[in-house]
């Protein structure tokens, strides 16, 4: 008995550590449209930070150190992100959100986001996440992260952010 116990122990040392293969269930492109959806009704955007890419969380990380210099440079005035970063074409406030069409690329994905304000169907719009597969070689394996989003109304979250401290 003590003998099994050894050699399981002694072969346990030699099992090389396992990793993720291309079996590893990952979060699929509706999947990130979800999450966003859940953070934009649910006032939250701290979830939607883990699924950024690196260049974009990069962005608004920079975004919020401009954001704050201008708030030092100008006691009592509001700040270009005086309402927080612009995740949708629009500042209001939707009651409902939706992943719409979903189209997927090699390394890149289109997710619609339809925003929905019951008391104002006419308002309704719909913004479209940028999605693109990152490598993550410690995992061996690549993840879908959100890399810009384009408004309906024109333009882009990145491009917003840059505009946002042009005109001060």
């Amino acid at each position: 008995m003590r003998i099994t116990v050894l050699a399981i122990a002694a072969a346990s040392l030699f099992v090389p550590p396992a990793y993720a293969d291309d079996t590893m269930v990952t979060l699929k492109p509706e999947q990130i449209g979800q999450i966003f959806c859940l953070s934009r009704v649910g006032n939250d955007e701290a979830v939607v930070s883990g699924i950024l890419t690196e260049e974009l969380a990069s962005a608004i990380d920079g975004a919020w150190t401009a954001n704050e210099a201008w708030e030092e440079a100008n006691p009592g005035d509001k700040p270009p992100l005086g309402d927080g970063i612009p995740w949708q074409s629009w500042p209001d406030y939707a009651a409902g959100c939706a992943v719409g069409l979903v189209t997927l690329m090699k390394s890149d994905a289109k997710v619609e986001i339809q925003y929905h304000f019951p008391d104002a169907p006419d308002a309704d719009f719909t913004d479209t996440l940028l999605l693109r597969r990152v490598d993550v070689p410690e995992y061996q394996a690549a993840f879908w992260r959100i890399d810009n989003i384009a408004f309906s109304t024109g333009g882009d979250l990145r491009a917003s952010l840059s505009r946002a401290f042009e005109a001060i």
